[in-house]
């Protein structure tokens, strides 16, 4: 079994909340959040399900950085870009195809693009 990271882009103008999404049409809203619960719960039952998460946009990230002895807290991202990870989920299954299924449904509930990748394995000892 591999896990993948599967991803949620947002457009870092927007930067998307639960608030701000409460200014979406209330039916279709509803049935975004029904069309992911469903998602999740699918996830769940099968076994695939991780652990999966929405992260807050990059505007209230601070970045550490301790590597030259002197510690910096810096607030905002390390890197500034056009989209950003809005929210993930890591899956456990036995293959990259398993892995683009559930990104697929994914991305159907969600109307988005879902990007997936596997998390590096421990080298062998």
């Amino acid at each position: 079994m591999t896990q993948y990271f599967l991803t949620l882009p947002h457009d870092s103008a927007e930067e998307p909340t639960m608030e701000s999404m409460q200014e979406m049409d209330p039916a279709e809203l509803e049935a975004v959040f029904a069309a992911v619960g469903a998602f999740n719960t699918a996830l769940t039952e099968s076994g695939a399900l991780v652990a999966a998460g929405g992260l807050q946009p990059p505007s209230t990230a601070i970045t550490v950085n301790a590597s030259g002895g002197d510690v910096e807290r810096v607030p905002g991202p390390f890197v500034e870009a056009p989209e950003y990870v809005g929210g993930f989920w890591i899956i456990d299954v036995a293959d990259e195809e398993t892995a683009l299924g559930w990104a697929e449904k994914a991305s159907a509930a969600l109307q988005s693009r879902i990007e997936v990748r596997a998390l590096q394995e421990a080298p062998d000892q």
